[in-house]
């Protein structure tokens, strides 16, 4: 149980977070509920997962949540976090021009990729060490790319957040790789496309794992165990599930 250790106190809990979570909405809809139940205000800073696991290992935050599983598996191994444990789980997009000028519709991720690939048509990255980037870098190294190899001409490291890149592939008419929930909260600004099916090469985990307390003693460690119990209770899990962004379901509980 969450109480407050003396009247009035009010502690504040610091939670690194994706962008696309914090672009979806998700947070605002889920947060008040336990910052009603500790008695503490969540000071959400939204960054990408890589810059939100350098915060960690700084000791700037409490806590980090995050869609970046290998990058995170050796964020714990490297003793900077400790209890990480997934949340939930959507899937990634691919998204573009709706004429689709590479021809990608029907088509599975890697082959659509390579098709991009072949034709040189535009591609826009994040490149900002994200866990969208780190995915989209995954899957081109799935086919044996690497952006180094590309020519600039098509493929365009913007080093910008998802909502940059997607009003940049409306305006160029290209392609990119999204999480889903910003490019439903973009949805209204472009006519782009979401061109992929679900598949578990594009699937996007999302964890949370608290700051190693041992290294940064000056964390909240008992309010982050807290959240992260609140996170995965029943009730939480059940209201992720239901979550919705214009009329779409976004997200699939850990604890279904």
């Amino acid at each position: 149980m969450c109480f407050a250790s003396f009247a009035g106190a009010v502690e504040d809990l610091r939670l690194a977070t994706t962008t696309s979570v914090e672009n979806s909405g998700l947070l605002d809809y889920l947060l008040p509920d336990f910052e009603r139940f500790c008695d503490c205000r969540v000071r959400v800073l939204p960054v990408g997962s890589g810059k939100a696991m350098k915060l960690g290992e700084r000791g700037d935050v409490d806590l980090m949540f995050t869609h970046a599983p290998p990058v995170e598996k050796k964020f714990i191994a490297a003793g900077d976090g400790v209890d990480r444990r997934v949340v939930m789980h959507n899937y990634f997009v691919l998204i573009g021009p709706p004429n689709d000028p590479a021809g990608i519709v029907g088509k599975n991720t890697m082959n659509a990729m390579h098709t991009i690939v072949k034709q040189r048509v535009r591609f826009i990255s994040r490149g900002d060490d994200s866990g969208t980037h780190k995915k989209e870098t995954a899957l081109w190294r799935l086919l044996n790319f690497s952006p180094a190899d590309f020519e600039q001409d098509w493929y365009i490291s913007s080093g910008g957040g998802m909502g940059q890149v997607i009003v940049m592939a409306d305006q160029l008419r290209a392609y990119t790789l999204s999480d889903i929930g910003t490019f439903l909260f973009f949805r209204g600004r472009t006519d782009l496309a979401v061109l992929s099916h679900d598949e578990p090469q594009l699937a996007n985990i999302y964890s949370v794992m608290r700051v190693n307390p041992k290294r940064h003693p000056q964390t909240q460690a008992a309010l982050a165990v807290r959240f992260i119990d609140w996170l995965l209770a029943e009730r939480t899990q059940k209201r992720i599930g239901e979550y919705r962004l214009l009329g779409n379901s976004l997200f699939i509980p850990a604890k279904q």
